[in-house]
């Protein structure tokens, strides 16, 4: 008979779920003088858990709506990826949400994975991004933040690489602290060039960096706006996310433009040092930048490393029976194929029904 577990958060900040061995339904006693074999089995896949069914349909119903000029503005409702490199094997899925697939809007999500470089010296790079919410063009920013921070990265992935493998954390922190600034910043040039805010067309982007020398466990996490990065470990999940305080700290050299005012709040006048008070007339300072984030962590043997965007990261920290059931799906046995993630990925959950982006690392 199978055993209920139930996910509580530990003092520790992560998901304690115990293991459950499931017994196969047609085990029958064994006859007298012969051993019996009982074969725990992985669950079998559902497709949802919580309280209830969520109120949208399973499947998609809608299609946005399409410009016959503009058909490179596409977005397909799923998309589906994964690799093996050194010791971690990938998967990664985005999914439109329940809500976009009955209102016949595209997934605001966008995912890119890519390798840069071969052999041992080879750098993956997963991206992963999501547009404003209720813009018109939220696809387009997502898309567009993932393929500059990938033209960033892919550049760079040579310098990158060698900074992973020899622990340079501060040098990996301020150099991808630039490139992610920088690629950021053409969204805003992006904005002004189409006549809208800057807010309008923006999105959150984080990013995974795997090094493909079976040699290196390093990890790299890097990225700003909402979302999850979690490890499951010892059959426990442990939300890995950098803290703000963490994430905040003076100045990176080189990053960003010179500052505007001074740390008592004097605006500065050109280059000259000048202070004058800010005008009246000047339009209002705009609510701060979402921080930097980053992490360097070294992956052990039978770790699962998630990194997600918020769509998958609220349901994770805000119903306990979505992290049993990952648990029992993902701690033993081998990765995922990529169509057991993707259905592994897109469990649903009454009241969250926003896009969904997921990559997962397996660690031999």
């Amino acid at each position: 008979m199978a055993a209920a577990a139930t996910g509580l958060p530990s003092t520790t900040g992560g998901f304690r779920t115990p293991r459950v061995a499931v017994e196969p339904e047609d085990a029958r006693p064994a006859a007298s003088g012969e051993s019996a074999l009982s074969v725990p089995r992985q669950p079998t896949a559902v497709g949802h858990v919580g309280s209830g069914p969520p109120t949208y349909d399973a499947e998609p119903t809608a299609l946005p709506p399409t410009d016959p000029d503009e058909l490179d503005d596409l977005v397909a409702d799923t998309v589906l990826d994964g690799a093996r490199y050194g010791t971690s094997t990938l998967r990664a899925a985005s999914v439109r949400g329940d809500s976009a697939r009955y209102r016949g809007e595209p997934r605001r999500d966008a995912l890119l994975t890519a390798r840069f470089g071969s052999g041992e010296q080879a750098l993956v790079l997963v991206a992963m991004a999501t547009g404003a919410r209720a813009t018109p063009g939220a696809h387009r920013a997502a898309a567009e933040a993932c393929r500059w921070i990938a033209r960033a990265v892919g550049r760079s992935h040579a310098r990158l690489s060698d900074d992973i493998r020899a622990a340079r954390r501060g040098d990996l922190k301020s150099g991808l602290h630039r490139l992610t600034d920088r690629s950021l910043g053409k969204l805003r040039a992006s904005a002004a060039e189409q006549g809208v805010e800057p807010e309008e067309y923006t999105a959150g982007l984080r990013c995974l960096l795997l090094p493909a020398d079976p040699e290196c466990r390093t990890r790299v996490f890097f990225g700003v706006g909402a979302g999850g990065l979690f490890r499951l470990r010892d059959g426990e999940w442990q939300d890995i996310e950098p803290r703000v305080a963490e994430a905040t700290g003076d100045a990176v050299v080189g990053f960003g433009s010179p500052p505007h005012e001074t740390p008592g709040g004097d605006r500065l006048t050109m280059d000259l040092g000048i202070t004058t008070p800010p005008s009246p007339y000047e339009p209002a300072p705009r609510p701060p930048r979402p921080p930097f984030r980053f992490r360097a962590s070294i992956a052990r043997p039978g770790d699962t490393l998630l990194l997600c965007t918020g769509g998958m990261a609220e349901p994770l920290r805000g119903e306990p029976e979505l992290a049993e059931y990952l648990t029992t799906r993902w701690s033993e046995g081998e990765p995922p194929g990529l169509a057991a993630f993707l259905a592994d990925s897109q469990v649903r959950v009454k009241g969250y029904a926003d896009d969904r982006t997921a990559a997962a690392v397996w660690e031999a």
